[in-house]
């Protein structure tokens, strides 16, 4: 799927989440788009599951 393809149907997300469940649903969905996104491109560029693990307990150890 090329860029522009998938630029569409998060575009199309969107305008869905916002148009059916207002902004708080838009802004939600663009979150959990972008974390999902960071998620997968990590795993594209070769990081195995414990190292991502590890990555996210750190994130979420900053939080507290």
């Amino acid at each position: 799927m090329g860029g522009g393809q998938l630029g569409l149907l998060v575009g199309m997300a969107l305008a869905f989440a916002a148009w059916f469940g207002g902004f708080g649903a838009f802004l939600l969905v663009a979150a959990l788009g972008g974390i999902g996104f960071a998620i997968g491109r990590a795993l594209d560029q070769g990081m195995d599951g414990p190292e991502l693990r590890r990555i996210l307990d750190g994130i979420a150890d900053r939080r507290r």
